[in-house]
């Protein structure tokens, strides 16, 4: 398991920017473009808004990078819910980016199902068949759901779509979500992980054993690929799991 642990939210945005800046000059060079899945939620919002920012702004070719979402809630793009627009607002406008290098989930139509298999669509003719990102990003909620997949949903036992949609618990609300087939294919995967209401989940992963169906879990299956970013509370303090797993800086 790879964990850093950090003092505070702002650590872990800051932390999680150079990743992401690490991970994209890695890829351009080697393989002429960038794929990126992006996350919604507060921290990542700060990872964007440093990335928009100097010296991170000048530290990527950003016309090389495609632009893509690990998963959406059912509003249209100019909602305050909306993964899509939360992005928009902290790093894709700020950048300058072409709308032909954002590739957003439709969370806004009528008929979530079709809206998932279009854009399954749209990653096989950007990022092949099956698709491959240089890096997913993620967050994990304090019930252990990852992207969209939560506890017990039936999402999580999909084995060949790349998305799909899914009811959220407690809810008669859909989104749309990455299945753990395409995240896990990713080279690289960066969870951020802030609060104190994470903490229990969070032993979970980092102490899991067999027959736990925790949702983030599962990321075990990739652990030399996933790096989390972890802060002190979600860590559960200097003596909790988190600090135990800490990676070496």
């Amino acid at each position: 398991m790879r964990v850093r642990v950090l003092p505070d939210r702002d650590a872990v945005a800051e932390a999680a920017a150079r990743e992401i800046v690490g991970a994209a000059q890695q890829a351009i060079t080697v393989r002429g473009r960038f794929l990126v899945a992006l996350a919604g939620g507060r921290t990542p919002a700060l990872a964007y808004s440093q990335l928009a920012a100097e010296p991170w702004s000048d530290s990527v070719d950003w016309s090389r990078v495609e632009f893509f979402w690990g998963d959406e809630r059912a509003v249209p793009p100019d909602d305050p819910e909306s993964n899509y627009g939360m992005a928009r607002r902290t790093l894709l406008r700020p950048l300058g980016i072409r709308d032909t290098q954002v590739h957003r989930m439709r969370g806004e139509d009528p008929d979530p199902a079709a809206a998932a298999l279009e854009y399954a669509s749209e990653l096989e003719r950007v990022a092949g068949a099956p698709p491959v990102f240089d890096l997913v990003l993620l967050g994990m909620g304090a019930d252990g759901h990852v992207a969209s997949l939560f506890p017990e949903s039936t999402a999580l036992s999909e084995n060949e779509r790349t998305v799909t949609d899914v009811l959220v618990p407690g809810s008669r609300a859909r989104r749309l979500t990455l299945t753990f087939p395409v995240i896990l294919a990713a080279r690289a995967i960066l969870v951020q992980v802030t609060g104190a209401d994470k903490a229990k989940a969070l032993r979970r992963v980092f102490m899991s054993h067999a027959g736990d169906t925790l949702p983030a879990i599962r990321l075990s299956d990739a652990a030399a690929r996933v790096l989390w970013l972890v802060d002190a509370t979600a860590a559960g303090g200097k003596d909790g799991p988190g600090a135990k797993a800490r990676a070496p800086r």
